[in-house]
């Protein structure tokens, strides 16, 4: 019922199509049923005891004060005392449920957007952006939060002492009530027309304030770059330009909101003046009592109020409004990749990769990157995937953890298609170590525990020293306890990638894969890693991706490609024989007597 109560007054909101949206984020409402219940009892018992208040006073005034009656007025002052403290009391009641509602509402529904984004694929990351995520999953929450807030608070408060306070002014005195017949709709439209205004507005600023948020984000992660080019000045101009215009537009904003409140409080000035003006006239005639004036008046500035709050809500409803919009573009989005409603597992646990006719491009482009690629990845051996910059070797081996799937064809682990297996089963048997090391906040040990949470120091220590890593990591004054700042801005890109390879070894899986992760080594520590590599990962599938030529001349089995396409599949010295492609990349790299 409380549910239902809440889509009511939002859906009497005179806000277009955009009220769909908030209802859809308002189901998730459900597990707060009890405690918006009772916000709709306390918000109840505090509009009931105000609108009683006028009419007590009404009759203090007459039969107390204007008959001289010192017991009267003690006695009924004291139910006045005792309903304005049930008043308070409800009143602080429902503001603190209210609140504990909106703010576990807020951490359910950012749970829920992360969650999502979560599951998204990388396609789904490129569509909306990392800034414009971060904006959605803390601002934009902030704002819902908020308004869920008012509208708890005013959504039975505000109707009630409406329409009850008209009831309570017309059984004062029906002949005023046409004061308000008249400044009511006056004040409506008002309203309504300042709400016209100001939804696309909010609507342009949560825009702005992603682009705020996009330069800020490229500026933190690009700073080496900006200075090395000696950039700050335009990257500082762009920031200002991007930020002056989110201010422009914030402005625009508050004047509006800011010239809602005085133009109320005049609507209520020259509503009291008029309702003293004549009731002073009827008062003088005999048909109306000071007490009864002074309870119209109340009453008169409770209905000036409720349609205040309603006005406060119609500013910060379309903001919210576009807030709403921006989560559930998050929440409706679905993944392109899936888990499969019948998935399968192979029946054997040895890392065997197949691509089998694979195709794929990514979304718009003209021409596939990868096309028509076939080869074989075996337990027990290297396969090294060379290839020029822009050749698809990264791309190809993004389809193995299923980042992403491929147009046709299809990639197989032990005989079974990854798209037929579950998601964390498939990345189970795999351990990556991408082109950019990624680090996160912690010591050493934790990094390298992320590829097996519950690894011992003995097996950390162990993948240290495979990685080549344990060397420099005793070095440090605190050892595998030393903090890694967050990126690993405070340690070198080599000794990041080999802390990422440490990562994957401690993990132990069935299918290794390095994307580039030797570039930032000289080459002897890659020789030696390499040495160390062959003899942890003997029962291993190992995919080795590398523009180095020195890398892989002693793989068991690599593969050429050339503009998305496979050019050779071989040896080192079979390829240099029968590939053109191969052997213009040693020739570009090694001597003639390296090469020999």
């Amino acid at each position: 019922m409380s549910i239902w109560i809440l889509c009511i007054f939002l859906t009497a909101m005179p806000t277009g199509d955009e009220k769909n949206i908030m209802l859809k984020l308002f189901k998730f409402l459900r597990p707060y049923i009890g405690l918006i219940t009772f916000i709709l009892i306390f918000m109840f018992g505090q509009a009931m005891a105000e609108l009683y208040l006028p009419t007590l006073m009404s009759d203090i005034v007459n039969n107390g004060m204007m008959k001289g009656n010192t017991s009267y007025i003690l006695r009924y002052g004291k139910y006045m005392l005792l309903v304005a403290l049930a008043s308070s009391l409800c009143a602080i009641l429902g503001s603190l449920l209210s609140s504990i509602t909106a703010v576990g509402f807020g951490r359910d529904l950012r749970n829920m957007v992360f969650s999502r984004v979560e599951s998204y694929s990388l396609h789904e990351f490129d569509r909306i952006g990392t800034a414009s995520l971060i904006t959605r999953t803390t601002n934009d929450i902030m704002q819902i939060q908020t308004v869920l807030v008012m509208m708890m608070r005013f959504m039975i408060y505000a109707p009630i002492m409406c329409i009850g306070g008209i009831i309570m002014a017309m059984s004062k005195d029906k002949m005023l009530t046409i004061i308000l017949a008249v400044v009511l709709p006056i004040l409506m439209a008002v309203i309504g027309f300042f709400a016209s205004i100001i939804v696309p507005i909010f609507q342009a600023l949560q825009k702005k304030l992603d682009k705020v948020n996009l330069i800020l984000r490229e500026n933190l992660t690009g700073i080496r770059v900006i200075r090395a080019f000696n950039r700050q000045y335009s990257e500082k101009r762009r920031f200002i330009e991007a930020n002056s215009d989110l201010t422009q537009t914030a402005i625009k904003a508050n004047k509006i909101m800011a010239a809602i409140q005085p133009l109320m409080m005049l609507f209520m000035n020259l509503t009291s003046v008029s309702i003293i003006w004549f009731a002073g006239l009827r008062i003088d005639l005999g048909k109306l009592e000071l007490g009864d004036m002074m309870a119209f008046l109340q009453y008169a500035m409770q209905i000036m109020f409720s349609l205040i709050m309603v006005s406060i809500m119609f500013v910060m409803i379309p903001r919210a409004q576009a807030s709403a919009a921006r989560i559930n573009e998050v929440l409706d989005m679905t993944p392109e990749i899936n888990d499969p409603k019948h998935p399968k597992k192979p029946d054997e646990k040895k890392g065997l990769v197949e691509f089998k006719n694979v195709t794929f491009s990514y979304p718009g482009a003209e021409q596939p990157v990868l096309s028509n690629i076939s080869f074989t990845a075996n337990p027990g051996e290297t396969t090294a995937i060379i290839g020029g910059t822009g050749s698809g070797k990264s791309t190809l081996v993004n389809l193995i953890p299923r980042f992403y799937d491929a147009d046709s064809g299809s990639v197989m682990i032990d005989g079974v298609d990854v798209r037929d297996m579950k998601q964390k089963e498939l990345r189970a048997r795999i351990a990556l170590v991408p082109q950019s090391p990624v680090l996160f906040t912690g010591t050493i040990a934790d990094n390298i525990r992320y590829g097996k949470k519950d690894a011992t120091d003995e097996e950390v220590r162990h993948a240290a020293e495979v990685a080549q890593a344990s060397e420099f990591i005793c070095d440090m004054k605190e050892g595998y306890n030393a903090e890694v700042s967050q990126g690993g801005t405070n340690l070198s890109g080599g000794q990041k990638q080999r802390l990422s390879i440490a990562r994957a070894l401690v993990r132990k899986p069935q299918i290794y894969i390095f994307d580039e992760s030797f570039s930032a080594l000289d080459y002897k520590t890659d020789a030696r890693l390499r040495a160390a590599l062959k003899r942890e990962t003997r029962d291993a599938t190992l995919i080795i991706v590398t523009q180095r030529v020195s890398t892989v001349m002693d793989a068991d089995k690599i593969v050429v490609l050339d503009e998305g396409k496979v050019a050779g599949v071989g040896k080192h010295k079979t390829l240099m024989e029968n590939c053109d492609v191969y052997r213009e990349l040693v020739y570009s790299q090694l001597s003639e007597e390296e090469t020999a």
